[in-house]
């Protein structure tokens, strides 16, 4: 088996905590050589335990681009808007590229980086993880296999959280639209392409209505103050307390997303000086903490799908409704039950949901995507489950949803934009 090479742009948590550890488990498969990350501890910290020499350990992505290409792949892990230029200079100079998701936040983008990389001739991989997992794989097997018959409704619901809510879409890095994604596109373009791999159809309109409802200056309690460690008369009442979430030993959960140092003085510094010990109440956040969209497919079929911030647990729930026979199932427990209408039947099924994140489907993931270039190297064109083509509606749904949630909910038609078949509406 060959090892892939890869440059990793982008030491955050996907690179720290998914790609990383990745090629730790299995050097074998993957070695990464280069990378790129603006955070000196970050990037030290990444390039020592990968045996990354100096000459390889960039400060921008722009300077991974200095030397040419010098690996097999590229794994782009930045933030949203700095997905489009480092993935199109990628495939020009012939890397396959695994980018996360969302390929950008302009439509243009989108439809740009699935175009380059069929003139290019290169894998663009988009890292909807949740069609990898065993969950989502065991359900559309069901439906492939007909045990539904014609889908006529599919309900997702994804928690999101209070906990994630708040960390990353209140005070973290996806707390601002303008400088990151709208949350429909950043959090929730998995559930619209999950909806999309399932229903195997292309989307016609969309609507949705969202706002942000809770997280903001006008619902901050009496007694509040600007951060949670500054003498907050009501932190302990509180279930968003900044310490509270952060100063869990001895894991620390969310704090290894914040800072480097785990100390207990090293946490504490970074909520009196960092952006994650900032009241909930007083944040520069915009992104909306609840919103539901509504789908309708060329068929007649639809679906809906709810994403809220408001809840205790993270996880997905989802509902299948077909003319011959129902899903219903929990991605958390990863199991679901399979009914059948013909014969009052009740199939359960179990799916191990083991693994470093999604239900398995990280790992699973990179393992595909790794597969893919092999293959391609050897002389077959296959795009991977994920490729941007494969991944482009879920984006198009989700910039249509966002329009129709700033639009009072107006049904937004969705164009054939590779074909250009219709008026671009979006």
């Amino acid at each position: 088996m060959k090892t892939i090479t890869a440059v990793l742009l982008g030491a955050g948590s996907r690179g720290r905590y998914i790609y990383g550890p990745y090629a730790e488990k299995y050097p074998n498969e993957l070695k990464i050589v280069a990378v790129a990350e603006p955070d000196e501890g970050r990037r030290n910290h990444f390039a020592a335990i990968h045996g990354i020499s100096e000459e390889y350990a960039y400060d921008s992505w722009e300077k991974a681009f200095d030397q040419g290409r010098i690996a097999d792949v590229m794994i782009i892990s930045t933030l949203d808007r700095l997905h489009y230029i480092p993935a199109l200079k990628a495939l020009k100079l012939g890397y396959h590229v695994l980018l996360e998701k969302p390929m950008s936040p302009d439509r243009e983008e989108c439809i740009s980086l699935v175009k380059a990389a069929e003139e290019h001739g290169r894998l663009l991989i988009v890292s909807h993880v949740l069609r990898y997992s065993l969950f989502w794989d065991r359900i559309k097997k069901c439906i492939e296999a007909g045990e539904v018959g014609k889908i006529a409704t599919i309900q997702l619901s994804e928690n999101v959280g209070y906990r994630h809510m708040t960390h990353s879409y209140v005070r973290g890095n996806w707390r601002d639209a303008k400088e990151t994604s709208p949350m429909i596109l950043a959090k929730s373009c998995h559930d619209l392409d999950i909806i999309s791999w399932l229903m195997e159809e292309r989307c016609m309109r969309v609507s949705s209505f969202g706002s942000l409802l809770h997280f903001k200056e006008e619902n901050a309690p009496e007694g509040s103050a600007d951060r949670c460690i500054d003498g907050c008369e009501v932190e302990k009442s509180c279930p968003f307390s900044a310490l509270k979430l952060y100063i869990q030993p001895p894991e620390h959960p969310w704090a290894r997303y914040m800072t480097q140092d785990l100390s207990h003085e090293g946490i504490l510094r970074a909520l009196r000086e960092g952006p994650f010990g900032r009241c909930v109440y007083r944040c520069d956040n915009n992104v909306v903490d609840h919103q539901v969209v509504n789908m309708e497919f060329a068929s007649g079929a639809n679906a809906a799908f709810v994403m809220s911030g408001f809840t205790d647990k993270e996880g997905r729930k989802v509902q299948i409704m077909g003319t011959h026979g129902e899903i219903r199932g929990d991605m958390e427990t990863g199991s679901f039950t399979l009914y059948r209408y013909s014969t009052g039947e009740e199939i359960d099924f179990q799916c191990n949901t083991g693994g470093d994140g999604h239900g398995g489907g990280d790992v699973r993931m990179i393992s595909s995507f790794l597969k893919d270039v092999r293959q391609f190297g050897s002389g077959s064109q296959a795009d991977g489950l994920t490729s941007a083509g494969a991944s482009l509606q879920s984006h198009l749904i989700a910039f249509a949803a966002e329009q129709s949630r700033l639009e009072q909910g107006r049904p937004i038609a969705i164009p054939d934009v590779l074909n250009m078949k219709s008026e671009i509406n979006i």
